[in-house]
Protein backbone atom coordinates (compact mmCIF):
# COMPACT_ATOMS: atom_id res chain seq x y z
CA UNK A 1 0.00 0.00 0.00
CA UNK A 2 1.44 3.40 -0.96
CA UNK A 3 2.23 6.02 1.63
CA UNK A 4 0.38 9.32 2.07
CA UNK A 5 2.39 12.52 2.03
CA UNK A 6 2.28 14.50 5.28
CA UNK A 7 1.97 18.21 5.93
CA UNK A 8 4.68 20.15 7.75
CA UNK A 9 3.38 22.44 10.50
CA UNK A 10 5.11 24.14 13.40
CA UNK A 11 8.35 22.26 12.76
CA UNK A 12 6.73 18.80 12.68
CA UNK A 13 5.50 16.35 10.05
CA UNK A 14 1.78 15.83 10.68
CA UNK A 15 -1.06 13.88 9.12
CA UNK A 16 -3.71 15.88 7.30
CA UNK A 17 -7.26 15.66 8.55
CA UNK A 18 -8.44 15.06 4.99
CA UNK A 19 -10.50 12.02 4.07
CA UNK A 20 -9.69 12.37 0.34
CA UNK A 21 -6.37 12.14 -1.46
CA UNK A 22 -4.89 12.49 -4.94
CA UNK A 23 -2.92 9.62 -6.48
CA UNK A 24 0.61 10.63 -7.50
CA UNK A 25 1.90 8.59 -10.44
CA UNK A 26 5.14 8.38 -12.36
CA UNK A 27 3.74 9.59 -15.72
CA UNK A 28 6.23 7.48 -17.69
CA UNK A 29 5.63 4.14 -16.00
CA UNK A 30 2.19 4.59 -14.45
CA UNK A 31 3.60 3.49 -11.08
CA UNK A 32 1.76 4.82 -8.02
CA UNK A 33 4.38 6.80 -6.06
CA UNK A 34 2.30 8.17 -3.20
CA UNK A 35 -1.01 9.72 -2.23
CA UNK A 36 -1.37 13.44 -1.62
CA UNK A 37 -3.97 14.52 0.96
CA UNK A 38 -6.62 17.03 -0.03
CA UNK A 39 -6.04 19.10 3.09
CA UNK A 40 -8.94 20.77 4.84
CA UNK A 41 -9.63 24.33 5.99
CA UNK A 42 -8.73 23.15 9.47
CA UNK A 43 -5.30 22.05 8.20
CA UNK A 44 -4.81 25.46 6.61
CA UNK A 45 -5.92 27.27 9.74
CA UNK A 46 -3.42 25.29 11.80
CA UNK A 47 -0.64 26.25 9.38
CA UNK A 48 -1.59 29.93 9.47
CA UNK A 49 -1.74 29.92 13.27
CA UNK A 50 1.72 28.35 13.36
CA UNK A 51 3.13 30.94 10.95
CA UNK A 52 1.47 33.83 12.76
CA UNK A 53 2.79 32.69 16.15
CA UNK A 54 6.32 32.46 14.76
CA UNK A 55 6.30 35.87 13.07
CA UNK A 56 7.27 38.21 15.91
CA UNK A 57 10.34 36.22 16.94
CA UNK A 58 11.41 35.63 13.34
CA UNK A 59 11.04 39.26 12.25
CA UNK A 60 13.25 40.36 15.16
CA UNK A 61 15.95 37.83 14.19
CA UNK A 62 18.82 39.84 12.66
CA UNK A 63 18.63 39.85 8.89
CA UNK A 64 22.23 38.61 8.60
CA UNK A 65 21.27 35.59 10.68
CA UNK A 66 18.25 34.96 8.46
CA UNK A 67 20.49 35.15 5.40
CA UNK A 68 22.92 32.63 6.94
CA UNK A 69 20.14 30.04 6.90
CA UNK A 70 20.03 30.47 3.12
CA UNK A 71 23.78 29.81 2.86
CA UNK A 72 23.29 26.51 4.70
CA UNK A 73 20.19 25.71 2.67
CA UNK A 74 22.07 26.17 -0.59
CA UNK A 75 24.77 23.75 0.56
CA UNK A 76 22.09 21.16 1.36
CA UNK A 77 20.51 21.48 -2.08
CA UNK A 78 23.91 21.21 -3.78
CA UNK A 79 24.75 18.12 -1.72
CA UNK A 80 21.43 16.50 -2.75
CA UNK A 81 21.35 17.86 -6.29
CA UNK A 82 21.09 14.54 -8.13
CA UNK A 83 18.54 13.08 -5.71
CA UNK A 84 16.27 16.10 -6.07
CA UNK A 85 16.60 15.93 -9.86
CA UNK A 86 15.61 12.25 -9.87
CA UNK A 87 12.53 12.97 -7.74
CA UNK A 88 11.47 15.67 -10.21
CA UNK A 89 11.87 13.25 -13.14
CA UNK A 90 9.84 10.51 -11.47
CA UNK A 91 6.87 12.62 -10.44
CA UNK A 92 6.82 15.00 -13.42
CA UNK A 93 8.20 13.06 -16.39
CA UNK A 94 10.78 15.54 -17.68
CA UNK A 95 14.32 14.49 -18.60
CA UNK A 96 17.25 14.42 -16.20
CA UNK A 97 18.90 17.36 -17.97
CA UNK A 98 15.68 19.36 -17.64
CA UNK A 99 15.31 18.41 -13.98
CA UNK A 100 18.91 19.42 -13.29
CA UNK A 101 18.25 22.72 -15.00
CA UNK A 102 15.20 23.23 -12.80
CA UNK A 103 17.13 22.54 -9.61
CA UNK A 104 19.94 24.84 -10.74
CA UNK A 105 17.48 27.69 -11.31
CA UNK A 106 16.07 27.02 -7.85
CA UNK A 107 19.56 27.40 -6.39
CA UNK A 108 19.80 30.79 -8.14
CA UNK A 109 16.74 31.91 -6.18
CA UNK A 110 18.40 30.87 -2.92
CA UNK A 111 21.45 32.86 -4.01
CA UNK A 112 19.23 35.89 -4.56
CA UNK A 113 17.75 35.57 -1.08
CA UNK A 114 21.25 35.85 0.37
CA UNK A 115 21.34 39.41 -0.98
CA UNK A 116 18.31 40.48 1.08
CA UNK A 117 20.48 42.23 3.74
CA UNK A 118 21.63 44.59 0.98
CA UNK A 119 18.33 44.90 -0.87
CA UNK A 120 16.31 45.68 2.27
CA UNK A 121 18.50 48.66 3.13
CA UNK A 122 16.65 51.93 3.43
CA UNK A 123 17.27 55.50 2.33
CA UNK A 124 16.83 58.84 3.98
CA UNK A 125 17.65 62.53 4.12
CA UNK A 126 18.98 64.65 6.91
CA UNK A 127 17.43 68.09 7.40
CA UNK A 128 14.39 67.47 5.25
CA UNK A 129 13.24 70.47 7.22
CA UNK A 130 15.14 72.43 9.85
CA UNK A 131 16.37 69.89 12.40
CA UNK A 132 14.17 67.14 10.99
CA UNK A 133 15.42 63.92 9.39
CA UNK A 134 13.31 61.59 7.25
CA UNK A 135 14.06 57.94 6.44
CA UNK A 136 12.34 54.87 5.06
CA UNK A 137 12.55 51.50 6.76
CA UNK A 138 11.65 48.17 5.17
CA UNK A 139 9.94 45.78 7.54
CA UNK A 140 8.57 42.24 7.07
CA UNK A 141 4.84 42.25 6.42
CA UNK A 142 3.53 39.04 8.00
CA UNK A 143 2.38 35.60 6.87
CA UNK A 144 2.72 34.82 3.16
CA UNK A 145 1.63 31.84 1.08
CA UNK A 146 2.42 30.42 -2.34
CA UNK A 147 0.26 28.17 -4.52
CA UNK A 148 2.60 26.52 -7.00
CA UNK A 149 2.18 24.44 -10.19
CA UNK A 150 3.04 20.89 -11.20
CA UNK A 151 5.45 21.75 -14.01
CA UNK A 152 8.37 23.04 -11.90
CA UNK A 153 7.71 21.45 -8.50
CA UNK A 154 11.11 22.33 -7.02
CA UNK A 155 12.03 25.60 -8.74
CA UNK A 156 8.84 27.66 -8.50
CA UNK A 157 8.45 27.36 -4.70
CA UNK A 158 11.99 28.72 -4.48
CA UNK A 159 10.96 31.83 -6.42
CA UNK A 160 9.07 32.78 -3.27
CA UNK A 161 10.00 30.97 -0.06
CA UNK A 162 13.70 31.96 0.37
CA UNK A 163 13.14 35.66 -0.27
CA UNK A 164 9.97 35.79 1.83
CA UNK A 165 11.54 34.31 4.95
CA UNK A 166 14.89 36.09 4.58
CA UNK A 167 12.91 39.35 4.50
CA UNK A 168 11.57 38.29 7.91
CA UNK A 169 8.16 36.90 7.02
CA UNK A 170 6.76 33.46 7.80
CA UNK A 171 5.55 31.22 5.01
CA UNK A 172 3.08 28.54 3.91
CA UNK A 173 3.54 26.54 0.70
CA UNK A 174 0.74 24.68 -1.05
CA UNK A 175 2.22 22.71 -3.96
CA UNK A 176 0.36 21.04 -6.79
CA UNK A 177 -1.21 17.75 -5.68
CA UNK A 178 0.10 16.21 -8.92
CA UNK A 179 3.74 16.74 -7.90
CA UNK A 180 4.12 16.98 -4.11
CA UNK A 181 7.27 14.88 -3.71
CA UNK A 182 9.96 17.40 -4.69
CA UNK A 183 8.48 19.92 -2.26
CA UNK A 184 8.29 17.24 0.40
CA UNK A 185 12.02 16.70 0.00
CA UNK A 186 12.57 20.47 -0.03
CA UNK A 187 10.93 20.61 3.40
CA UNK A 188 12.97 17.68 4.64
CA UNK A 189 16.03 19.82 3.94
CA UNK A 190 14.42 22.88 5.53
CA UNK A 191 13.67 20.75 8.60
CA UNK A 192 17.39 19.97 8.92
CA UNK A 193 18.14 23.70 8.95
CA UNK A 194 16.51 23.98 12.40
CA UNK A 195 14.59 27.10 11.52
CA UNK A 196 12.40 28.33 14.38
CA UNK A 197 9.15 26.38 14.51
CA UNK A 198 6.44 27.84 12.30
CA UNK A 199 8.66 29.91 10.00
CA UNK A 200 7.98 27.53 7.10
CA UNK A 201 4.89 25.36 6.72
CA UNK A 202 3.69 22.92 4.05
CA UNK A 203 0.03 22.20 3.33
CA UNK A 204 -0.76 19.71 0.57
CA UNK A 205 -4.05 19.69 -1.27
CA UNK A 206 -6.19 21.04 -4.07
CA UNK A 207 -8.66 23.88 -4.55
CA UNK A 208 -10.21 23.86 -1.02
CA UNK A 209 -6.88 24.45 0.71
CA UNK A 210 -5.93 27.11 -1.85
CA UNK A 211 -9.22 28.90 -1.26
CA UNK A 212 -8.75 28.68 2.50
CA UNK A 213 -5.36 30.36 2.21
CA UNK A 214 -6.76 33.14 0.03
CA UNK A 215 -9.63 33.81 2.40
CA UNK A 216 -7.77 33.50 5.70
CA UNK A 217 -7.68 36.88 7.47
CA UNK A 218 -4.18 36.31 8.85
CA UNK A 219 -2.52 35.74 5.46
CA UNK A 220 -0.94 38.96 4.19
CA UNK A 221 -0.21 37.95 0.60
CA UNK A 222 -0.37 35.09 -1.88
CA UNK A 223 1.84 34.18 -4.84
CA UNK A 224 0.54 31.94 -7.61
CA UNK A 225 1.81 30.38 -10.83
CA UNK A 226 -0.55 28.46 -13.11
CA UNK A 227 -3.12 28.84 -15.86
CA UNK A 228 -4.65 32.22 -16.71
CA UNK A 229 -8.26 31.32 -15.80
CA UNK A 230 -7.13 30.19 -12.35
CA UNK A 231 -4.73 33.15 -11.99
CA UNK A 232 -7.65 35.50 -12.54
CA UNK A 233 -9.68 33.71 -9.85
CA UNK A 234 -6.69 33.87 -7.48
CA UNK A 235 -6.28 37.59 -8.14
CA UNK A 236 -9.97 38.39 -7.66
CA UNK A 237 -10.28 36.27 -4.51
CA UNK A 238 -7.15 37.68 -2.88
CA UNK A 239 -7.94 41.31 -3.66
CA UNK A 240 -11.51 40.83 -2.45
CA UNK A 241 -10.02 39.64 0.83
CA UNK A 242 -7.61 42.55 1.09
CA UNK A 243 -4.42 40.68 0.27
CA UNK A 244 -1.33 41.37 -1.76
CA UNK A 245 -1.21 39.05 -4.74
CA UNK A 246 1.05 38.15 -7.63
CA UNK A 247 -0.73 35.75 -9.99
CA UNK A 248 1.30 34.57 -12.96
CA UNK A 249 -0.87 32.95 -15.60
CA UNK A 250 -0.57 31.08 -18.87
CA UNK A 251 1.05 31.95 -22.16
CA UNK A 252 1.09 31.71 -25.91
CA UNK A 253 4.69 32.55 -26.68
CA UNK A 254 5.62 33.55 -30.22
CA UNK A 255 9.01 33.41 -31.92
CA UNK A 256 9.59 35.49 -35.07
CA UNK A 257 12.24 34.20 -37.46
CA UNK A 258 13.52 36.77 -39.96
CA UNK A 259 14.91 35.90 -43.41
CA UNK A 260 18.36 37.12 -42.28
CA UNK A 261 18.48 34.66 -39.37
CA UNK A 262 20.70 31.57 -39.34
CA UNK A 263 17.85 29.07 -39.86
CA UNK A 264 19.64 25.93 -38.69
CA UNK A 265 20.95 27.56 -35.52
CA UNK A 266 17.57 29.21 -34.89
CA UNK A 267 15.75 25.89 -35.18
CA UNK A 268 18.05 24.28 -32.61
CA UNK A 269 17.09 27.02 -30.17
CA UNK A 270 13.40 26.82 -31.06
CA UNK A 271 13.44 23.05 -30.64
CA UNK A 272 14.54 23.30 -27.02
CA UNK A 273 12.08 26.13 -26.38
CA UNK A 274 9.11 24.25 -27.86
CA UNK A 275 9.73 20.68 -26.70
CA UNK A 276 11.72 21.14 -23.49
CA UNK A 277 9.73 19.73 -20.54
CA UNK A 278 7.35 18.39 -23.22
CA UNK A 279 6.13 21.95 -23.75
CA UNK A 280 4.79 22.11 -20.19
CA UNK A 281 6.20 25.47 -19.16
CA UNK A 282 4.99 29.03 -19.26
CA UNK A 283 7.97 30.07 -21.40
CA UNK A 284 7.50 27.31 -23.99
CA UNK A 285 7.66 28.38 -27.61
CA UNK A 286 4.15 27.84 -28.93
CA UNK A 287 4.17 29.53 -32.35
CA UNK A 288 7.06 30.10 -34.73
CA UNK A 289 6.37 32.91 -37.21
CA UNK A 290 8.35 32.59 -40.43
CA UNK A 291 8.73 36.05 -41.93
CA UNK A 292 8.68 36.24 -45.73
CA UNK A 293 11.08 33.79 -47.36
CA UNK A 294 12.06 32.33 -43.99
CA UNK A 295 8.81 30.34 -43.71
CA UNK A 296 9.56 27.49 -46.10
CA UNK A 297 13.13 27.08 -44.85
CA UNK A 298 11.89 27.12 -41.27
CA UNK A 299 9.23 24.51 -41.98
CA UNK A 300 11.65 22.13 -43.69
CA UNK A 301 14.35 22.42 -41.03
CA UNK A 302 11.90 22.07 -38.17
CA UNK A 303 10.28 19.00 -39.72
CA UNK A 304 13.69 17.35 -40.00
CA UNK A 305 14.83 18.14 -36.46
CA UNK A 306 11.49 17.53 -34.72
CA UNK A 307 11.16 14.06 -36.24
CA UNK A 308 14.63 13.17 -34.95
CA UNK A 309 13.92 13.93 -31.28
CA UNK A 310 14.33 10.92 -28.98
CA UNK A 311 11.34 10.51 -26.66
CA UNK A 312 11.60 8.25 -23.63
CA UNK A 313 11.86 7.82 -19.88
CA UNK A 314 13.51 10.82 -18.28
CA UNK A 315 15.93 8.78 -16.16
CA UNK A 316 17.52 7.52 -19.39
CA UNK A 317 20.30 10.07 -19.96
CA UNK A 318 19.90 9.81 -23.76
CA UNK A 319 16.25 10.90 -23.68
CA UNK A 320 15.58 14.32 -25.25
CA UNK A 321 11.89 14.62 -24.37
CA UNK A 322 9.80 12.97 -21.69
CA UNK A 323 6.11 12.56 -20.96
CA UNK A 324 3.27 14.95 -20.29
CA UNK A 325 1.88 14.94 -16.76
CA UNK A 326 -1.17 12.64 -17.13
CA UNK A 327 -3.52 10.76 -19.43
CA UNK A 328 -5.97 13.65 -19.05
CA UNK A 329 -3.31 15.94 -20.50
CA UNK A 330 -2.78 13.50 -23.39
CA UNK A 331 -6.48 13.57 -24.24
CA UNK A 332 -6.67 17.36 -24.08
CA UNK A 333 -3.58 17.90 -26.25
CA UNK A 334 -4.60 15.32 -28.85
CA UNK A 335 -8.06 16.90 -29.03
CA UNK A 336 -6.51 20.30 -29.77
CA UNK A 337 -4.33 18.81 -32.49
CA UNK A 338 -7.43 17.30 -34.08
CA UNK A 339 -9.29 20.59 -33.83
CA UNK A 340 -6.42 22.39 -35.55
CA UNK A 341 -6.46 19.83 -38.33
CA UNK A 342 -10.17 20.45 -38.74
CA UNK A 343 -9.46 24.17 -39.08
CA UNK A 344 -7.27 23.53 -42.11
CA UNK A 345 -3.78 23.37 -40.59
CA UNK A 346 -1.27 20.74 -41.73
CA UNK A 347 0.02 18.29 -39.12
CA UNK A 348 3.58 17.91 -40.40
CA UNK A 349 4.86 15.77 -37.52
CA UNK A 350 2.09 13.99 -35.61
CA UNK A 351 2.60 13.04 -31.95
CA UNK A 352 -0.81 11.47 -31.39
CA UNK A 353 -1.09 7.82 -30.31
CA UNK A 354 2.59 7.86 -29.42
CA UNK A 355 4.16 4.87 -27.67
CA UNK A 356 7.54 4.20 -26.09
CA UNK A 357 8.67 0.57 -25.97
CA UNK A 358 8.69 -0.75 -22.43
CA UNK A 359 6.61 2.16 -21.13
CA UNK A 360 3.20 1.41 -22.58
CA UNK A 361 1.45 2.79 -19.49
CA UNK A 362 3.08 6.20 -19.86
CA UNK A 363 1.32 9.47 -20.71
CA UNK A 364 3.00 10.05 -24.05
CA UNK A 365 2.47 12.73 -26.67
CA UNK A 366 5.16 12.82 -29.32
CA UNK A 367 6.70 16.08 -30.57
CA UNK A 368 4.17 17.64 -32.92
CA UNK A 369 4.64 20.26 -35.64
CA UNK A 370 1.63 21.98 -37.20
CA UNK A 371 2.05 24.22 -40.26
CA UNK A 372 -0.19 26.74 -42.06
CA UNK A 373 -1.83 27.85 -38.82
CA UNK A 374 -4.09 30.84 -39.36
CA UNK A 375 -5.01 33.70 -37.07
CA UNK A 376 -7.92 33.20 -34.69
CA UNK A 377 -7.64 29.40 -34.78
CA UNK A 378 -7.06 27.19 -31.74
CA UNK A 379 -3.32 26.76 -32.30
CA UNK A 380 -2.83 30.50 -32.72
CA UNK A 381 -4.80 31.57 -29.68
CA UNK A 382 -5.08 28.86 -27.00
CA UNK A 383 -2.40 27.56 -24.64
CA UNK A 384 -1.69 23.89 -25.39
CA UNK A 385 0.80 23.16 -22.57
CA UNK A 386 2.20 20.22 -24.45
CA UNK A 387 4.84 19.35 -27.07
CA UNK A 388 3.14 21.12 -29.97
CA UNK A 389 4.72 23.87 -32.09
CA UNK A 390 2.63 25.80 -34.60
CA UNK A 391 3.93 27.55 -37.71
CA UNK A 392 2.50 30.79 -39.03
CA UNK A 393 3.62 32.96 -41.94
CA UNK A 394 4.04 36.74 -41.83
CA UNK A 395 4.51 38.98 -44.86
CA UNK A 396 7.12 41.19 -43.20
CA UNK A 397 8.44 42.37 -39.85
CA UNK A 398 5.47 44.64 -39.15
CA UNK A 399 3.04 41.82 -39.92
CA UNK A 400 4.93 39.51 -37.51
CA UNK A 401 4.69 42.06 -34.71
CA UNK A 402 0.98 42.49 -35.41
CA UNK A 403 0.42 38.71 -35.21
CA UNK A 404 2.23 38.54 -31.87
CA UNK A 405 0.46 41.54 -30.37
CA UNK A 406 -2.97 40.16 -31.28
CA UNK A 407 -2.52 37.46 -28.63
CA UNK A 408 -4.34 38.04 -25.36
CA UNK A 409 -1.29 36.61 -23.61
CA UNK A 410 1.93 38.50 -22.99
CA UNK A 411 4.36 36.26 -21.18
CA UNK A 412 7.28 36.03 -23.62
CA UNK A 413 8.24 36.61 -27.24
CA UNK A 414 11.50 36.18 -29.14
CA UNK A 415 13.05 37.17 -32.46
CA UNK A 416 15.81 35.49 -34.42
CA UNK A 417 17.62 37.97 -36.63
CA UNK A 418 21.02 39.39 -37.55
CA UNK A 419 19.52 42.85 -38.03
CA UNK A 420 20.01 45.20 -35.07
CA UNK A 421 17.25 47.54 -36.24
CA UNK A 422 14.68 44.77 -36.26
CA UNK A 423 15.88 43.56 -32.84
CA UNK A 424 15.48 47.03 -31.36
CA UNK A 425 12.04 47.56 -32.90
CA UNK A 426 10.95 44.14 -31.65
CA UNK A 427 11.98 44.97 -28.08
CA UNK A 428 10.22 48.32 -28.37
CA UNK A 429 6.97 47.21 -30.01
CA UNK A 430 6.07 43.73 -28.78
CA UNK A 431 3.71 43.59 -25.80
CA UNK A 432 5.24 40.81 -23.72
CA UNK A 433 6.97 40.85 -20.37
CA UNK A 434 10.01 38.73 -21.30
CA UNK A 435 11.70 39.46 -24.63
CA UNK A 436 14.35 37.28 -26.26
CA UNK A 437 16.71 38.29 -29.04
CA UNK A 438 18.27 35.19 -30.62
CA UNK A 439 17.17 33.39 -27.42
CA UNK A 440 14.50 30.68 -27.50
CA UNK A 441 13.55 30.73 -23.82
CA UNK A 442 13.60 34.28 -22.42
CA UNK A 443 13.86 33.22 -18.77
CA UNK A 444 14.95 36.00 -16.41
CA UNK A 445 17.62 35.23 -13.83
CA UNK A 446 16.54 35.36 -10.20
CA UNK A 447 17.75 38.94 -9.74
CA UNK A 448 15.31 40.20 -12.41
CA UNK A 449 11.50 40.16 -12.16
CA UNK A 450 9.71 37.42 -14.07
CA UNK A 451 7.75 39.58 -16.49
CA UNK A 452 4.26 38.98 -17.75
CA UNK A 453 1.66 41.20 -19.37
CA UNK A 454 -2.00 41.10 -20.44
CA UNK A 455 -3.68 37.79 -19.48
CA UNK A 456 -0.35 36.27 -18.47
CA UNK A 457 -0.16 38.23 -15.22
CA UNK A 458 -2.56 39.64 -12.65
CA UNK A 459 -1.15 41.96 -10.01
CA UNK A 460 1.33 44.79 -9.61
CA UNK A 461 4.59 43.19 -8.46
CA UNK A 462 6.06 40.19 -10.27
CA UNK A 463 7.96 37.30 -8.79
CA UNK A 464 11.76 37.52 -8.38
CA UNK A 465 14.08 40.52 -8.38
CA UNK A 466 13.37 43.80 -6.62
CA UNK A 467 9.65 43.23 -7.20
CA UNK A 468 9.84 40.41 -4.66
CA UNK A 469 11.55 42.64 -2.09
CA UNK A 470 8.73 45.16 -2.54
CA UNK A 471 6.11 42.41 -2.27
CA UNK A 472 7.50 40.89 0.92
CA UNK A 473 8.19 44.11 2.83
CA UNK A 474 6.26 47.06 4.17
CA UNK A 475 7.89 50.47 3.89
CA UNK A 476 7.58 52.67 6.94
CA UNK A 477 8.39 56.38 6.77
CA UNK A 478 10.11 57.77 9.87
CA UNK A 479 10.20 61.54 10.42
CA UNK A 480 12.00 62.64 13.57
CA UNK A 481 13.24 65.72 15.39
CA UNK A 482 15.21 65.80 18.60
CA UNK A 483 15.20 68.99 20.64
Amino acid sequence: MSRTVKNYLDGEWVESGASDAFAVHDPATGELLANCPDSTREDVDAAVKSAKAAFDEWRSTPVLVRAQYMHHFKVMVEDNFEKVSQIVVREHGKTMDEARGEVRRGVESIDFAMSVPVLMRSDGLEDISSGIDETTVRQPAGVFAAITPFNFPFMVPLWFLPTAITCGNTFILKPSPQTPLATEYLFEMLDELDLPEGVVNLVNGGAPSATALMEHPDVTGVSFVGSSPVAKIIYETCTRNGKRVQAQGGAKNYIAVMPDADIEASVKNILGAAYGCAGQRCLAAAVAVGVGDAYDQLKDELAKQVAALKVGYGLDETTQMGTVISDAAVNRIESMIGQSEGEGAEVVVDGRDFQVDGYENGSWVGPTLIADVQRNTVMATEEVFGPVLSLMQADDFEDAVDIINQSRYGNAASIFTSNGKHAREFKYSVNAGNIGVNIGVAAPSASFPFGGQKDSFFGDLHGQGMDSIEFYTERKIVIERWV
